[in-house]
């Protein structure tokens, strides 16, 4: 069983069966503030979701989707988003410093509202 709280540790946010969050599909999932630090979520589908002020430093979300999901706020530092679908996401004030984006799709007018320094946009679609 995966429980999912808040920064503080005080509210479960999200209670799913099994071990791993791998290919979760979290789809519109509401999971603003939340604590994800060094969670593998390659694959996981989170199109749509809300993660607004979440904490995903050191995550691991290769090959996610991300697409239309609300990121405002939320902390990416030094996560990995190689291969990520981040079409449509918002990202305004969105920590990314560090993060790894190689091949990730993100549109340019949110990759400007978001603190990217030190990200690796290596061969990263932008759009």
């Amino acid at each position: 069983m995966i429980e999912i709280y808040d920064r503080r540790g005080f509210t479960l946010l999200l209670t799913m069966d099994g071990d791993t969050l791998q290919g979760a599909q979290l789809a519109g999932a509401e999971l603003n503030d939340a604590n994800l630090v060094q969670v593998d979520l390659c694959h996981a589908d989170l199109s749509g979701a809300s993660l607004r002020d979440a904490d995903l430093r050191l995550a691991k979300l290769y090959q996610a989707k991300l697409g239309g999901a609300d990121l405002n706020g939320a902390d990416f530092s030094k996560a990995n988003l190689e291969g990520a679908d981040l079409r449509g996401a918002k990202l305004l004030g969105t920590k990314l410093t560090g993060a790894e984006l190689r091949g990730a799709t993100i549109e340019r007018k949110a990759l400007l509202t978001a603190d990217s320094r030190d990200a690796r946009l290596e061969a990263a679609i932008i759009v």
